[in-house]
């Protein structure tokens, strides 16, 4: 059975998502009754739009990776759990014992849901599955059972699919997605956190009638409102604030300037290309969403499928990309003045933009509610990681990750700090393995019903327009 996992693993880490992608689309839009040549053409189309959405991620994480660290020194900040990034944490989740099953495990959970009409995504993002691996082998650390960690991977699973489901109408409606749903457990935690802080933005009659979402900044600001510009000057700011104070010896005034002018037009690039390489997407997807949207009338009596895809669709959008990156020497400061925490952050800043992806829709691009938001969930960050490092470093021993030189123990922004992991790890602890599993499929399970009760309220609540009501 481990060679059988262990194959399907190495399978799908060999070709990646930008080959395998394009050729589940391609299925897909035939098995729902598109001509080959349509078929052909939007998959080729979504792992076209899917390199370039990596490739533009790729060099906002190393700006803003090497801003991170410069400021890090700068300060002087030492702690001693390490921000190891996402990448590192999906190595160490996959190289779990719980990782080796995850695949199969989310497979399954995903068609036994859609037959049994709990969920409306069909999650093709298979490189997502290595969180609900994070979260069972967090399980299986704690309990040294793994079974118990697979059943805590499988619950992971259904509870993407309660987020995406939860959220889909106001992603598609806000981001201009159609038939697309983002089953992600770095997005989807967030979302309490802007509830919590919209509503607490429209008691507050000077808070509610503060307008910053992209399209009143632009009427207001004019040249200094549009995206490129906001990306410049706010790359201009991070330049500034982690290569100007503080200049290493031997680097002259010309190369200073040009790491800070570095900063400043990459992200500049992100706030232009991102959104492009979403609409190529868009364009790739749409023959296939058509494609669902007659199957399922034709044999299922109009029943909704949604697409499930990785939340980096939703990066690109003006106020997702300016929240975050105001949000990034946020991060910094906090991991400096919060009593107690032990967490230095190094590699995963980058991560921001996914963790309020979900804030748009519910506060209508408010920028200044949505730093509000990720700042609050920042804190509640900090803390949960410095309290789930043992359990993260546990995963990495296990997996065979070599901890960087000088640090105790790691943690990641991505799964580190988000309250599935304590909540999943907690459960277990105090109640035991299988009470502590119960409870928790119980919780989910009353808030599927919730949603299945009452869709347009909790579609609502999530951001979706007034009208669908």
């Amino acid at each position: 059975m481990d060679v059988l996992l262990g194959g399907i693993k190495t399978f799908f880490d060999t070709f990646g998502s930008t080959i395998l992608l394009p050729l589940i689309i391609i299925i897909l839009a035939l098995i729902l009754g598109a001509k080959f040549g349509r078929a052909l053409r939007a998959g080729i189309t979504v792992g076209i739009a899917f390199i370039g959405i990596n490739l533009v991620t790729g060099l906002m994480g190393s700006v803003l990776t090497e801003v991170g660290q410069s400021l890090t020194v700068n300060l002087g900040i030492q702690r001693d759990i390490f921000d190891v990034g996402w990448p590192a944490a999906a190595a160490i989740a996959f190289g779990t014992n719980v990782g080796l099953a995850v695949i199969p495990i989310g497979l399954i959970v995903n068609v036994l849901f859609l037959v049994l009409k709990l969920t409306k995504t069909l999650n093709v993002d298979v490189w997502n599955y290595w969180h609900f691996a994070f979260l069972g082998s967090f399980v299986s650390i704690v309990t040294n059972n793994l079974l118990y960690g697979l059943i805590a991977a499988a619950i992971a699973a259904a509870l993407a699919l309660f987020f995406a489901d939860w959220t889909a109408r106001a992603v598609q409606h806000f981001y201009n997605v159609p038939g697309i749903s983002i089953p992600h457990l770095t997005a989807g935690p967030g979302i309490p956190f802007a509830i919590l802080v919209n509503w607490i933005f429209e008691k507050i009659p000077a808070l509610r009638k503060l307008q910053a979402d992209p399209d009143t900044i632009r009427k207001k600001w004019g040249l200094f409102g549009e995206p490129i510009v906001m990306g410049f000057l706010i790359g201009l700011v991070l330049g500034i604030l982690a290569f100007a104070f503080k200049v290493p010896e031997g680097t002259t005034t010309m190369q200073t300037i040009a790491k800070i002018l570095n900063v400043a037009m990459s992200l500049s690039a992100v706030m232009l290309l991102l959104p492009r390489m979403v609409s190529i997407l868009m364009e790739g997807l749409i023959p296939v969403s058509e494609a669902a949207s007659e199957f399922m009338h034709k044999r299922a009596s109009g029943r909704e499928i949604y697409i499930g895809l990785d939340a980096a669709i939703l990066t690109g959008h003006t106020s997702a990309i300016s929240a975050a990156l105001v949000l990034v020497p946020i991060a910094i400061f906090l991991s400096i003045i919060l009593p107690g925490n032990r967490v230095i952050l190094f590699a995963d800043l980058a991560v921001i933009p996914f963790m309020v992806a979900f804030f748009a829709p519910i506060m209508k691009g408010n920028i200044v509610r949505m730093i509000a938001a990720g700042t609050l969930e920042l804190i509640a960050g900090f803390y949960i990681a410095t309290a789930m490092s043992p359990v993260f470093t546990g995963a990495a021993i296990e997996s065979g990750f070599a901890l960087p030189e000088n640090a105790l123990q790691i943690t990641s922004i991505a799964d580190g700090f988000l309250w599935p992991n304590w909540l999943f790890v907690n459960a277990v602890r105090l109640l035991g393995g299988p009470l502590g599993l119960l409870a928790l499929a119980v919780l989910l399970g009353l808030a599927f019903f919730g949603l299945l009760k009452n869709t347009k309220k909790w579609e609502h609540i999530a951001g979706a327009p007034v009208e669908e009501e």
